[in-house]
């Protein structure tokens, strides 16, 4: 059965929360989705940087930054380019 694994408040919709999988649940601000843990950012991108100090991402640079590297490497790299897929 899919559920949940928010402790707290969520402005995540239901039918997402549901079929989301723990990691990525986990992976966003507890004032975003509130599972308990301390899923925060390191406040640098780890998407690949082009020669005029622009990322290779459609993801917005301040999301890039709040995200865990966990999520930024599980996108693929036609959306945020961190090189991890080939």
């Amino acid at each position: 059965m899919d559920q949940s694994h928010a402790t707290g408040g969520s402005k995540v919709p239901d039918k997402v929360q549901e079929k989301a999988p723990k990691g990525l649940e986990e992976s966003l601000p507890n004032s975003v989705h509130d599972t308990g843990s301390s899923g925060t950012g390191s406040g640098q991108t780890h998407a690949k940087t082009n020669a005029d100090g622009s990322t290779d991402s459609i993801v917005p640079k301040g999301i890039q930054k709040v995200v865990p590297e966990k999520l930024e490497r599980a996108l693929p790299d036609s959306i945020h380019n961190t090189g991890d897929h080939k």
